[in-house]
């Protein structure tokens, strides 16, 4: 059940209809109920509920509790509530007079987005049409303006969340590195500046740990570049790097057959900087950015990479391969490196679904934060909690950079002694921030995508880091 949102003068005549009553002020609760036999809305009932409905002359009233209601936040969650509400129920055409609101614009606002938000669902494969419920939403009033600063801001971050949803919904088969950097070229129209590195320039410039990963694959490997340029002056732009692995068998090192098709979002890193370069550029933020994703497929074949291959990565490192199945991080090294030394950003944070041990330590409710900057961690960390994305910071240390010392070269992408598979993961990235920016490295594997659902999405691809990272950029940088 899809959720369709428009913005009325006023509510056209109906048979019936359906009307959403925000409450958020105990007397008006109180003189509002009252005028409906407030024995059937007692306290107590409200309280409990966040939702009550009465039918009265053809129309269902629907009463919605914002009184516990405080933060943004909040009335996001609420918003997505109302939404699951009105789907469970079957309510399929609602009014909200926001001329009589008690809440503000913005609370309404942030409710809205809340709905639409939940409201995501990924069904282009569908063939019955037939069976598509829309939920219609409908804004009443004159004095709500349809484009006001905060609509259209909510608007830009809605479409860059969507986007990354369905970037990491697609199946791989369709969404291969091919395709992919098809579609990041067409976000050209919204002013960004896009240069796709295809295999041949990638091996003139030296990227052999990302081009070895992409070798068994019939498709080809990929270095995209995105820049947003908000303002005029050549301050240095923030760094985004994505791990863009669109389907990972593992290569040799083979992964079980027993869940291998979500591996179709192990690009969930990538996603992440495309939607939120689109976002930027949307609501044209007042900063400089760029976004670097690497995009390759991890397959097996007679000339996919081998356990024991040995690679010189574009920083000039050697890696010695002993797990073909470690493969996100020999992407991201290129990619790291590369953005440090081609845009000297003000910091960089990369994304990627790099290790199944986050997701053993931190299981749904965290990402893991690494970072070399106690400035930047922490303002990633209150970015996080402020839209319910959250972050939890492991540890870095030189007794577990030594695990990935290789005897045959200068580092191994795996530490076979044993544990702390997310800190060696991190570590190797370390060693690739060469010129000491400010770095922070985001795995997602836990958070990209959601079985169950959560507050803000309907399961599936979650578009998790969109929020996170724009909430980071005004909160600290325009």
């Amino acid at each position: 059940m899809k959720l369709k949102l428009e913005f009325l003068l006023k509510v056209p005549k109906v048979a019936k209809d359906n009307e959403i009553i925000l409450i958020k002020d105990k007397n008006i609760k109180n003189k509002i109920l009252k005028s409906f036999n407030k024995s059937l809305f007692a306290n107590k009932i409200f309280q409990e509920k966040k939702f009550l409905t009465k039918n009265l002359y053809n129309k269902t009233y629907i009463f919605v509790n914002c009184m516990k209601s405080k933060t943004s936040l909040d009335y996001e969650k609420l918003g997505s509530d109302l939404y699951v509400f009105l789907k469970t129920n079957k309510i399929e055409q609602t009014f909200i007079e926001a001329n009589t609101s008690i809440v503000t614009n913005v609370q309404l606002e942030k409710l809205l987005h809340g709905a639409q938000l939940k409201s995501y669902d990924f069904d282009i494969y569908k063939t019955d049409k037939s069976k598509k419920v829309i939920t219609n939403l409908y804004v009443v009033g004159n004095k709500y303006k349809k484009n006001n600063l905060l609509r259209n801001k909510l608007n830009s971050l809605l479409e860059g969340i969507f986007l990354t949803r369905d970037l990491v919904s697609e199946p791989g088969n369709v969404l291969h590195p091919d395709e992919y950097a098809k579609r990041i070229t067409k976000l050209r129209k919204y002013g960004l500046k896009i240069i796709v590195y295809d295999q041949k320039k990638l091996k003139k410039m030296g990227m052999n740990a990302l081009l070895g990963v992409g070798q068994g694959s019939v498709r080809g490997s990929y270095l995209v570049t995105i820049e947003w340029n908000g303002i005029k002056n050549k301050s240095k732009p923030l760094g985004f790097v994505g791990k863009g692995v669109c389907f990972d068998t593992g290569g040799y090192s083979l992964k079980p057959a027993k869940f291998m098709e979500d591996m179709t979002y192990d690009m969930a890193g990538s996603a992440t900087v495309v939607g939120l370069m689109k976002t930027l550029a949307l609501r044209k933020a007042k900063i400089n950015a760029v976004g670097v994703v690497g995009l390759v497929e991890n397959m097996v074949s007679g000339n996919a990479q081998r356990p024991g291959d040995i690679v010189k990565s574009y920083s000039g490192k050697t890696i010695e391969i002993l797990n073909t199945d470690a493969e996100g991080r020999l992407v991201l090294a290129d990619a790291l490196t590369f953005t440090e030394e081609r845009f000297k950003p003000q910091f960089i944070v990369d994304l990627a679904t790099l290790t199944g041990a986050i997701i053993v330590s931190l299981g749904s409710e965290y990402a893991g934060l690494f970072s070399n900057n106690d400035k930047l961690s922490k303002q990633l960390i209150d970015a996080g909690e402020s839209v319910e994305e959250k972050l939890w910071r492991m540890p870095l240390n030189e007794n577990f950079d030594k695990l990935i010392n290789s005897k045959n070269a200068d580092m191994q992408n795996i530490n076979y002694v044993g544990g702390a598979g997310s800190t060696t993961a991190a570590q190797f990235l370390q060693r690739f921030i060469i010129n000491k920016t400010p770095w922070a490295h985001l795995d997602i594997a836990g958070m990209a995508f959601s079985k169950y659902g959560g507050a803000l999405n309907s399961g599936g691809a979650t578009g998790y880091g969109v929020r996170l990272l724009n909430k980071l950029i005004e909160d600290n940088y325009e």
